[in-house]
């Protein structure tokens, strides 16, 4: 299967009306059909692997998790060539982005569909000062340099462990990539590959929870 993605994140507005433009003379959209959805609000966890709830600022969220695979599965899907994933993903406590000293990161998120990954970033809750500055890649792939917090939907949530008693600690993205896709059925998996070997509980230092996942399946001829 070959993966073709957009991102709005990834093209600038000139681009992106030249996009439009020779899309409109030649591909339209025919059909959308959300096929799964999930803000874990009435505690389902339906087609999840490795699923688990908690609380977090009021909110019931999947998580949490520390360089371990959670995996949502979806069957009898649509006819359709094209799938949209969109993942809202918390990041909590000392995540430290693009580093790469084997001590404290790089520190990797990552997600894929079926057996092939499609979006691999980093993520740094650090302060960032003149001197000194933990930078991350999203709204980009790794390794692009953008300060902390870039992308974010939401930036001053507490810390959820180390940080706990800290504001802005945590924080909130919107994920959403759109892949070539025909299969009856498919598999999201998310993980992560974090770093910190100086911490004696690593998963307290770092880890991540879901807020809400959908898939949408498209048809574009």
């Amino acid at each position: 299967m070959v993966l073709r993605t957009w991102s709005k994140n990834w093209v600038t507005l000139p681009v992106l009306i030249l996009l439009g433009f020779l899309w409109s003379c030649s591909e339209t959209l025919e059909s959308e059909s959300i096929v799964y959805s999930n803000d874990f609000s009435d505690l389902n966890l339906a087609g999840f692997e490795n699923g688990r709830l908690f609380v977090f600022e009021n909110d019931t969220v999947a998580g949490y998790y520390h360089n371990e695979e959670v995996a949502v599965s979806v069957s009898d899907l649509p006819s359709h060539n094209l799938i949209k994933v969109t993942i809202e993903i918390i990041v909590h406590d000392s995540w430290d982005g693009n580093p790469d000293d084997g001590v404290s990161g790089p520190d990797f998120w990552f997600f894929g569909i079926d057996n092939q990954e499609v979006f691999r970033t980093t993520f740094s809750n650090s302060p960032c000062a003149p001197t000194y500055c933990l930078y991350q890649s999203y709204p980009a792939t790794y390794f692009r340099q953008n300060v902390p917090k870039s992308g974010a939907i939401q930036t001053n949530l507490p810390g959820l462990c180390i940080f706990g008693a800290f504001n802005n600690y945590s924080t909130k993205y919107s994920i959403s990539k759109i892949m070539d896709h025909s299969n009856p059925s498919a598999r999201i998996y998310m993980n992560s590959d974090l770093v910190q070997e100086n911490s004696p509980d690593p998963t307290c230092d770092e880890s991540w929870s879901i807020s809400k996942i959908e898939i949408t399946a498209l048809t574009l001829n």
